[in-house]
């Protein structure tokens, strides 16, 4: 542990967000390079190559939903460190936790209409207000709640996945109603069918220049995706954080914890999800990834190996935070999550403005392979900038106006 400004910070905590922060980006460049249904099924954008087939492979099995997952669990592991530090100050933690999710969802509603569509910051705030209720319960009680707090969001999508399964045989029997075909067609486009109206759609918008894109988002298309987010993952990110809360709890987040467990835990996460990952990954490139198998497969079967997979993910980091803590890149990447909240937001400004028609106007244009060199480019900026700032100031921009409006005051920003 450091101290900072007067606050103890977990170097743990720090390396670990840095890496999620990283990994964020490497799971959202589908979005802000391609049409969003290109994140789900990749002949909807992107090329069909072995090399564009292969990467989207990869991402599914390891990072697609698991970086989300580590960037959550530290999330909910940081609420609860500035609420027990606003109640070890005998500050009133209501009023601190209640006033950073309100600016947090400001910060979410201006970046959701204002930048990128992407955001989950929204998703955090709302979720963030619920988790506070928890805030008392102890390690093995979270546990438990995100437990079952998951398992409702994955019960809810198992019974969206069978309707699913149900329309299309029903549109493909014998004999099948014009308004079943219909019906299960529309389904098709909203679960991101290759080829359909709504990828050209976005590809003419993205394309556009800035007044094009905000109608788009604004629209009937867009405007209301931060609630879809909510009823999509709402219940598994306040699981997630929940769990987050748990494992800041018993010193695994913190880094407490003998080597040897960490290791444990990774290697046992590992040969549970990833043989399923795999197996779900090569049941939608054997269906030709057919519309419905790929989407139930991704959203909703690989729940829980998401899950799991993400703890493993955390228990690997840690370990190897452990053995290579002393090191210069260790310390660059914690730096890096130091100022996540401001790697995150620029990360946006500077990704859209790539590729986005206002800007070099690269959307839709570059193959699924060839996006990962703008990430390369990011996690350079990222840890190349993120050590420097901090040696000097205390926050990261964002991190240092988030703060200032939440406390109601201009912090100080210069170290010394």
């Amino acid at each position: 542990m450091t101290e900072t400004n007067g606050a103890v910070r977990h170097l743990t905590l720090d390396a670990m967000r840095g890496i999620a922060v990283m990994g964020i980006l490497l799971m959202n460049i589908v979005m802000f390079a391609m049409p969003s249904q290109a994140y789900i099924n990749p002949l909807a954008w992107g090329g069909d190559g072995p090399l564009d087939l292969g990467i989207w492979m990869v991402n599914f099995v390891l990072v697609d939903g698991k970086m989300r997952g580590l960037f959550t669990l530290l999330f909910g592991a940081s609420t609860l460190l500035v609420i027990d530090r606003a109640e070890a100050r005998q500050h009133s933690s209501i009023k601190v936790h209640y006033s950073r999710m309100a600016w947090l969802l400001v910060f979410g509603l201006v970046h959701y209409y204002l930048i990128w569509s992407g955001d989950i910051l929204i998703l955090y705030a709302v979720c963030g207000m619920v988790i506070y209720a928890f805030h008392h319960n102890d390690a093995r009680w979270l546990r438990r709640g995100a437990v079952l707090t998951i398992a409702i969001n994955f019960l809810v999508w198992a019974i969206f996945a069978f309707s699913f399964v149900h329309m299309k045989a029903t549109a493909g029997a014998p004999g099948a109603s014009a308004a079943a075909i219909q019906s299960f067609q529309e389904t098709l486009v909203a679960l991101g069918q290759p080829g359909s109206w709504a990828i050209t759609q976005e590809i003419q918008a993205y394309a556009g220049g800035y007044a094009d894109i905000l109608a788009y988002r604004t629209g009937p298309t867009g405007l209301f995706g931060p609630l879809m987010m909510m009823m999509l993952y709402g219940f598994e990110t306040i699981g997630l954080m929940m769990l987050g809360m748990s494992l800041y709890r018993n010193g695994f987040l913190t880094g407490e914890w003998a080597p040897s467990r960490y290791a444990a835990m990774a290697l046992r996460c590992y040969l549970v999800g990833l043989p399923a990952m795999i197996a779900l990954g090569w049941w939608c490139r054997s269906s030709g990834f057919d519309t419905v198998t790929t989407f139930n497969a991704v959203i909703v079967w690989s729940t829980p190996f998401r899950v799991i997979l993400t703890l493993g993910h955390a228990a690997f980091a840690v370990w190897l935070i452990q053995h290579f803590r002393d090191s210069g890149a260790v310390a660059r990447i914690a730096a890096a999550g130091r100022a996540a909240f401001t790697n995150y937001l620029g990360t946006s400004i500077v990704m859209t403005t790539i590729f986005y028609g206002y800007g070099l106007g690269l959307y839709g244009q570059v193959s699924r392979a060839g996006i990962y060199l703008a990430v390369l480019g990011g996690w350079a900026a990222m840890l190349l900038w993120s050590k420097p700032w901090l040696d000097r100031f205390t926050y990261g921009p964002f991190e240092w106006l988030w703060r200032s409006l939440a406390r109601r005051e201009w912090q100080a920003m210069r170290r010394g």
